[in-house]
């Protein structure tokens, strides 16, 4: 009988001590350090409180969201080795920024690979090829999270209009530290400097670069179209942002945790193209405004400068597995564009 009585005090107390440990890591209370570049008034910075508030509500004030914006934690890249080696929790960067580090996020930055209506390339970037490319990063210790929008990219100059291929010809742009931008400008015949974003408006002022490519919202909120007379809304590509977390971190977080990341990211995703689609007229037109030239390219300079641009896709994204994920793309793109 004693025997009896101690093997079952011995199993209720291992039951209890479960229950104990299961009800401490269901009440783990996590703080996210979230870092971006953009400045507070950024529809990506709309996203990131979006993301605070619903996660922060949702977790009953069991985690909190710490968001550093406009590079308080350093310039671009040096963001994402922070996140690499976990001293920030999440960050969102441009993929171009990513693509040093994951060589085959580079597809997002394929000029004229990506449709031209935004509603189209969300559509893409959310299908399950998007989600490969985002998985992609696990490969660099990085948990891919999300697509954030920042609009698709114009291209600015002093003083060339670009209106076709040849208008390229000699100029010389900056661009964001990346190979397949790099290797953009140098097929349609111009050249890449990368110069740090913090500098970009003193590069242009003082010709250290003849032009830049941007989307609308940040030619607009850093001037750049006060030392720049010519903007073409050329339809290229899109400044995608992957919202990232450090892989190890992420993996360690209780479940439900991860839960709460999850359904947040795609509250502030939404919230952020939303928002995006509502400013961007209004900076389109403050441009239009202030500048000598602004020219939106018709369908047909598209089609030409996609011809154009095309053989470079393959050139650049060419091993075995990128080219799989590129036809993976193309078919999405078709798909989506056939409906």
């Amino acid at each position: 009988m004693d025997k009896l009585k101690f093997t079952f005090l011995l199993f209720f107390g291992v039951v209890i001590l479960s229950g104990c440990n299961e009800t401490e890591q269901t009440n783990e209370e996590v703080t996210i350090t979230f870092s971006h570049n953009q400045s507070v008034a950024s529809t990506e910075h709309i996203g990131a409180e979006k993301f605070k508030e619903v996660i922060e509500d949702e977790s009953e004030g069991r985690v909190e969201v710490d968001i550093y914006p406009s590079s308080q934690l350093g310039a671009l890249r040096e963001q994402v080795e922070s996140t690499q080696i976990g001293e920030i929790d999440i960050t969102m960067q441009p993929a171009a920024v990513i693509t040093p580090f994951e060589d085959d996020v580079k597809i997002i930055d394929l000029p004229y690979l990506w449709p031209t209506n935004a509603e189209e390339m969300y559509k893409v970037l959310d299908s399950d090829v998007g989600t490969e490319i985002l998985n992609s990063v696990e490969d660099a210790g990085l948990k891919g999270l999300g697509y954030w929008p920042g609009g698709y990219k114009v291209m600015t100059t002093q003083d060339t209009a670009i209106q076709s291929p040849e208008d390229m010809q000699g100029l010389t742009m900056r661009i964001m530290e990346s190979p397949v931008l790099v290797d953009q400008f140098k097929h349609w015949g111009g050249s890449a400097i990368p110069v740090a974003y913090s500098e970009v408006y003193n590069a242009l002022q003082l010709g250290i670069v003849d032009g830049q490519e941007n989307p609308i919202q940040t030619v607009y909120m850093n001037n750049y179209y006060e030392v720049q007379n010519n903007i073409t809304e050329s339809y290229h590509g899109s400044m995608t942002y992957m919202l990232i977390a450090n892989k190890e971190w992420y993996e360690k977080l209780d479940p439900e945790i991860q839960d709460f990341i999850k359904s947040a990211e795609e509250e502030a995703r939404a919230a952020s193209r939303d928002a995006l689609a509502e400013k961007e007229d209004e900076y389109r037109q403050e441009i239009k405004n202030s500048v000598k030239n602004y020219y939106q390219f018709t369908e047909e300079d598209i089609r030409e400068f996609r011809d154009f641009t095309e053989p470079l896709w393959e050139e650049v994204y060419n091993t075995p597995k990128q080219q799989e994920i590129l036809r993976k793309v193309r078919d999405e793109i078709e798909k989506v564009q056939d409906k």
